[in-house]
């Protein structure tokens, strides 16, 4: 059974989890994006906290500045490495003598992933990547892909200091879109039903600022004749590289995420595994759980030499 669980970290961000599975079991920890909230993971915890599932202790955080975990006001507090230590703490938290035996992301909690990974490899076993483009290929596909930047261009509206009003006005009507613009395999969009677009509505209602700060603090996203110096950043490649075991599942249909932030993907993730998925959208967990399930279940069950 899925309950939610208020977790106060030590530096004073409480996250509100929606967690399933017994403590002291090896821990799942699963971290959603924009403009979602933990219970789009309630499929995956009700799978993978059975025992004949591995029996996992499953976790998946609503990100500082979603629902009800802490919301900080100041746009700095969402900067990568506060995000990064918010898990840390979490993992502490939930699994304080071994490592995560993985951490699952996507979209923004996928860019929250990728550090965790590269910074703390030791406190996680695998990585598993749903649609949430690595800071490598990102940054190359910003500054150099036309189809990229324009792709990415919406970027530049959440950043509007008037975007949370735009965004509630009508119903949300600015953001129902970012689902129904995309069509599925079974139909277009047929999973965002009345009861998931009133899971949306709770979640949303709560507040979008913090949703909003995470492309506030971002230095990635498409350059603009007023802010010419994103075009200009670079990372080294000690911040990159990510040595864990790593699934990517990157549907190819995401109009927000074109495929060419995979290519070349696997120099900065060695030992990488990739599932693509043609008929597939930015929404791969909402419209094919079953799939995403079965990927990680496989992953999981691999030797970690492997």
């Amino acid at each position: 059974m899925t309950e939610t669980l208020a977790h106060p970290l030590p530096h004073g961000i409480t996250l509100n989890c929606r967690v399933s599975g017994e403590r002291g079991r090896p821990v799942l920890m699963f971290l959603h994006g924009f403009p979602e909230a933990a219970f789009v993971w309630d499929p995956l915890l009700a799978h993978f906290s059975r025992p004949e599932n591995g029996g996992y202790r499953c976790v998946a955080p609503n990100l500082r500045g979603y629902e009800q975990s802490s919301a900080p006001t100041d746009v700095s507090a969402y900067r990568a490495k506060h995000l990064v230590q918010d898990i840390l703490a979490l993992c502490e938290a939930e699994s304080p003598h071994q490592p995560l035996a993985a951490l699952v992301a996507h979209d923004w909690g996928g860019a929250v992933a990728w550090g965790f990974a590269n910074q703390h490899p030791g406190r996680l076993r695998q990585l598993a990547i749903i649609n949430s483009p690595h800071p490598g290929t990102f940054l190359r596909e910003l500054q150099n892909s036309p189809e990229q930047q324009a792709a990415s261009a919406y970027m530049n509206f959440l950043i509007r200091p008037d975007a949370e009003a735009l965004l509630a006005e009508d119903d949300f009507r600015r953001l129902w879109p970012f689902f129904t613009n995309m069509g599925a395999a079974d139909g277009p969009h047929a999973w965002l039903t009345d009861a998931v677009k009133d899971q949306y509505r709770a979640v949303w209602s709560q507040g979008l600022t913090g949703g909003l700060n995470y492309y506030r603090a971002s230095p990635l996203r498409p350059p603009r004749p007023e802010d010419p110096a994103a075009a200009k950043i670079s990372l080294p490649i000690e911040m990159l590289r990510v040595e864990v075991p790593t699934l990517v599942i990157w549907a190819l249909q995401d109009i927000a995420l074109p495929p060419g932030l995979i290519e070349g993907l696997d120099a900065y993730v060695p030992r990488m595994q990739l599932q693509t998925v043609p008929e597939g959208t930015h929404w791969l967990v909402h419209e094919q759980p079953q799939r995403v399930i079965g990927w990680l279940q496989d992953f999981l069950a691999q030797p970690q030499s492997a």
